[in-house]
């Protein structure tokens, strides 16, 4: 290929990035704006005019993945003996042919998992740990030495950066994490973070190692350069040797890993380290509509972010829908409902995607699209029913059915003292990580049995247990392809046709425990990776409760104000207190007793007075709910629950405004049923 046709392919911006072939040279690249085109013909670009030997170019990204697709777009542009490298493999590769040379002998074996070494370090120290907390331990170790902080050094640093492991102290991590160091090194092993120490050592200590880095690499080019954690700066440093022929490329909007390390002020503040810098900003997104920018660019208005403002290049599309929901259940059941108009209208599954904050949220979503038949593929964590904890949890209550201890307690009770026998409790660990994660599970399995009790006029624990069965079963049928369902940090680098951002209600966007300026920013950006993951439809969604009949106590995110039209909601807290609508009931309607349990709260009414509804409507309105869920191969309490037809039966409603303002019912579930139960009602 020409130099002038490889130019010639490019818009102002990405040809201004290409023919800054000599360095320093930062890119400032929004999403969607074509980045990896504009750095890949830089580089052929350079290579076609003679100015870089192909051979003595090093290009470096985070994933594998990342790398390949550099590779192969490289080869076609006539380029394909450039290195595309991620950190990790690059240093490796240096390591392995380096290190028999300067000690002798071969390098440390590289381990694929830190959890054998660290479970020995806690045992050495006499700690009790589960799968969960070694998990976050490997975590926390991960980001000491990216960090640069050693284990002598983390009891005083770990908690001026906010660092923590649920159930232990700072000083107990830096023991285990110094044990940890010593099992491996005594077994002859090395982490992935090592693999970047160890090629920073080999350049520091032997200038005979560094000269020769250096000679076979002259020009380098970093993707995602947000994302550069303090020793990936350090070998990158070294690697440079006081050079300045380098290119980075990031966006300081998609910064969302500085819990793992990440610091965007290398990116923000490279032309402070390298004088002459040459900036250009990437602004033209070809990515998604109008409308889903204008979403992306308001969301970053008056943010501390110092981030591009995108330029939509594609024609309008579609708004951005904003939907406000009764509970969790019924949001599901709205995405669902969304998902199959859009497959039925010709956008393929697989160009689909449910996104929220946490793994535990995909629950809802994996029981709404398999009770429609759905297919879908979760990315980067277990099916809820394939978590280790949740099935667990499963064999354990089963073993309580074994044991004869179904009917000491109340179901509830029951089910939160097995859990409890797990570690769970009411109140959420105040970190993150692999403990918060297994905790919300747990949580989640707690919120199904309430649920179960409230729906069912004689819960027990057996048919609870059957109940659970029956949803695993569901979801367990193998697909070819399928929506995808993922954290928010998971679909980083991914696209889709249409995106689903649910759950986006105060407490999960940003999280509970984004508990400083600085962590509520990063959830922000976090947010705005999640909705320039979207070409053309994007869905927006929150809900006003947990569980249906739950009180709506929730706040759809604060970062939607602004974006959002007026919801209900707004337009309740207008009214102010005395007129918003009680979503519970505290004394009987009829006698004006105290309601003692959650049931009659729902009702309104005293189990043991008259009941106040007709009772012969409410069997039709059971009857009707029994077929309609036998044709949809769902519970009969997701179709509505009994109080909900309680209420239909003793208001008697004429129209769909009426059906509105029944406790239970939803814009999902009225689009849905309201034609059946009215004409019922009539």
């Amino acid at each position: 290929m020409r130099a002038d046709d490889l130019l010639n392919a490019l818009d102002p911006e990405q040809r201004a990035v290409a023919e800054a072939l000599r360095g320093p040279v930062r890119v400032l690249a929004g999403a969607g704006t074509g980045k990896t085109r504009a750095i890949t013909h830089r580089i052929a670009y350079g290579v076609a005019t003679g100015v870089y030997n192909p051979s003595e170019v090093l290009a470096v990204t985070f994933t594998t993945r990342a790398a390949g697709e550099m590779r192969g777009r490289l080869r076609t542009l006539g380029a394909a003996g450039v290195q595309a490298r991620t950190f990790h493999s690059a240093a490796l590769r240096q390591v392995r042919y380096f290190w028999p040379r300067v000690y002798g002998g071969e390098p440390p074996q590289l381990t694929e998992s830190k959890i054998p070494f660290i479970a020995n370090a806690a045992r050495r120290n006499r700690v009790e740990v589960d799968q969960a907390r070694l998990r976050d331990l490997a975590s926390e170790i991960e980001w000491s030495k990216v960090s640069n902080v050693r284990p002598d050094d983390y009891e005083r640093i770990a908690p001026t950066r906010g660092r923590e492991v649920n159930g232990l102290d700072h000083a107990m991590v830096s023991r285990i994490f110094a044990s940890y160091e010593e099992v491996k090194r005594d077994q002859g092993r090395m982490d992935m973070e090592d693999v970047l120490l160890c090629g920073a050592a080999l350049l520091s200590e032997d200038e005979r190692v560094a000269a020769e880095v250096r000679r076979q690499y002259k020009w380098f080019v970093v993707d995602e350069f947000q994302d550069v954690s303090p020793i990936q700066s350090a070998l990158l440093d070294l690697w440079l040797g006081g050079r300045n022929e380098i290119c980075v490329v990031g966006d300081p909007a998609q910064t969302i890993y500085s819990f793992a390390g990440a610091r965007a002020a290398y990116l923000t503040d490279f032309p402070r380290k390298f004088d002459h810098t040459t900036s250009v900003e990437l602004t033209r997104n070809y990515r998604s509509t109008p409308q889903v920018i204008a979403a992306a660019n308001g969301l970053l208005k008056g943010a501390a972010t110092n981030s591009v403002e995108l330029r939509a290049q594609r024609g309008g599309g579609a708004e951005v829908s904003y939907r406000e929901a009764t509970d969790e259940v019924a949001e599901a059941e709205a995405a669902a409902i969304e998902i199959a108009r859009l497959r039925d209208a010709g956008t393929p599954l697989r160009e689909m995607a449910v996104l929220f904050r946490i793994n535990a949220q995909s629950q809802t979503f994996e029981e709404a699209l398999a009770s429609r038949n759905i297919a879908y593929v979760i990315r980067g964590a277990a099916r809820f029913f394939d978590r280790a904890e949740v099935r667990q949890a499963l064999a354990l209550l089963r073993g309580n059915l074994r044991a004869g201890e179904a009917a000491r307690d109340g179901l509830v009770d029951q089910v939160t003292g097995v859990l409890g026998g797990m570690g769970w409790s009411r109140e959420a660990p105040g970190a993150r990580g692999q403990a918060r994660d297994r905790w919300e599970s747990l949580h989640a399995l707690v919120s199904q049995a309430e649920e179960y009790v409230e729906h069912e006029l004689a819960p027990t624990l057996e048919g609870f247990v059957a109940e659970l069965d029956r949803r695993a079963h569901e979801q367990h049928a193998p697909v070819a392809e399928g929506v995808t369902l993922a954290t928010l940090h998971a679909a980083k680098g991914l696209e889709w046709d249409a995106v689903f951002l649910c759950g986006m209600q105060e407490g999960s966007m940003p999280i509970t425990y984004a508990d400083t300026p600085a962590a509520v920013e990063e959830e922000r950006r976090l947010l705005y990776v999640g909705i320039t993951r979207a070409r053309t439809h994007l869905w927006i969604s929150w809900s006003l409760a947990r569980t249906p009949g739950g009180q709506a106590r929730r706040k759809p995110s604060r970062f939607l104000a602004g974006l959002r039209p007026e919801s209900a909601t707004d337009r309740a807290d207008s009214r102010g207190p005395t007129k918003r609508r009680s979503r519970k009931a505290i004394v009987c309607k009829q006698c004006q007793a105290p309601l003692a349990s959650s049931r009659e709260r729902n009702r309104g009414y005293c189990a043991d007075c008259p009941v106040p509804y007709d009772e012969e409507l409410f069997e039709s309105l059971k009857a009707w709910r029994k077929l309609r869920a036998d044709s949809e191969s769902v519970p009969a309490f997701v179709v509505f629950s009994d109080a909900t037809l309680e209420a239909i039966a003793e208001v008697r409603p004429q129209d769909r405004r009426g059906l509105l303002m029944i406790n239970g019912i939803g814009a999902a579930k009225l689009e849905k049923y309201a034609d059946d139960v009215l004409e019922i009602l009539c």
